[in-house]
């Protein structure tokens, strides 16, 4: 990359054009890429239909996230400019996690894969543990701005590296759990308490936003005020800028994380409605193809000489009333017992009745 000194001034045109190589970064988006290509290429080939949105969603806002904030024009003024580098930094934590969570790559992993085994250790279900994975994002965010942590990876680049490998990480390990359709949370973190965190965790990212335009400590000022420009904003309104960008991009993935998380609580919703009534479907199959009890044996005729004579104009019994009738009325046919939904006041017994 060429010196900090001989870089011109950001502008509009400029800001779109100016592109640099990252070795690590590219050699880690082509592995993620051919990763999630197998596993979709896999995974067709045995006759299972994978979503092409859900391809799109990883290639583009994952993949392509990772891309423009590790070689944009935000990587090339990253080390003159404080607002490119929070801006990386936010692209790094939020938005490219958010991408490749949607993608859903552990659909795609094998079942007895290194991948699965890896994500139902002890060591990364409590890193991913709810309100576990919220604090680690916010502890690497402040202590990358609060902490020498930030200026020393702007004149180290393999600690640059580090850091936003950090950034990546530590993000995943909360969005991945509360998108992926496989089972990381613990049980009791329903889609209503999911929800709930989402929400929060917005909250916890503006944090270091807030922090960072309303301080009075410069980050990294030591570094910026040795390069200097004869362009673009001072040193203290550059931090305000960036921390502004900062608050903006948090809050503006949080919607749209929160309203994600609403649509995967949707989605399972339909899925166990579908299942009830598929078992109200068999259990009622069932019991119209149970035959029916037989009924008690007719008793044969007695003799004509075991029956006691009536004498002429005497009534006989009377109908029903005799020992072997029975005394609260009419007799139940059998076999003819009433389903359990028709007299069930619950909800499966109300929607049993519906649907007939």
């Amino acid at each position: 990359m060429a010196s900090t000194q001989a870089l011109p001034e950001l502008t509009g045109s400029r800001f779109f054009d100016a592109w640099q190589l990252d070795l690590p970064a590219l050699a880690v988006i082509v592995l993620l890429g051919a990763g999630y290509a197998y596993g979709v290429r896999r995974r067709r080939r045995n006759g299972e239909p994978w979503p092409l949105w859900r391809t799109a969603a990883f290639l583009v806002l994952g993949l392509g996230t990772l891309a423009v904030a590790t070689m944009s024009s935000l990587a090339v003024y990253d080390k003159v400019l404080f607002w490119p580098a929070a801006v990386q930094n936010i692209l790094l934590d939020l938005f490219a996690p958010l991408g490749l969570a949607l993608g859903d790559p552990l659909a795609l992993a094998d079942p007895d894969g290194r991948m699965r085994r890896a994500f139902g250790s002890r060591a990364v279900r409590a890193l991913t543990y709810p309100l576990v994975s919220s604090v680690l994002v916010l502890a690497s965010e402040l202590s990358i701005y609060f902490t020498p942590y930030f200026a020393t990876a702007l004149g180290n680049g393999l600690v640059l590296q580090l850091m936003h490998l950090q950034l990546l990480l530590t993000g995943c390990l909360f969005v991945l759990p509360m998108l992926s359709r496989q089972e990381l949370l613990p049980a009791w973190c329903s889609h209503p308490v999911r929800a709930a965190l989402v929400f929060f965790d917005g909250l916890f990212d503006s944090v270091p936003g807030i922090v960072v335009m309303t301080s009075g400590t410069l980050v990294a000022g030591h570094w910026y005020a040795a390069h200097p420009r004869t362009w673009g904003p001072s040193v203290r309104h550059d931090q305000m800028l960036g921390g502004g960008l900062m608050l903006t991009l948090a809050e503006l993935v949080a919607l749209p994380f929160l309203l994600l998380v609403f649509l995967e609580w949707a989605r399972a919703e339909r899925g166990r409605t579908a299942e009830l009534d598929a078992r109200l479907d068999r259990e009622a199959l069932a019991a119209q193809t149970v035959p029916a009890p037989a009924g008690p044996a007719t008793a044969t005729a007695t003799p004509a000489t075991a029956t006691p004579a009536t004498a002429p104009g005497t009534a006989g019994p009377a109908a029903g009333t005799g020992a072997d009738a029975p005394a609260d009325g009419p007799a139940v046919a059998p076999g003819m017992t009433r389903p359990w939904w028709e007299t069930d006041q619950g909800e499966v017994g109300t929607r049993m009745r519906r649907r007939r």
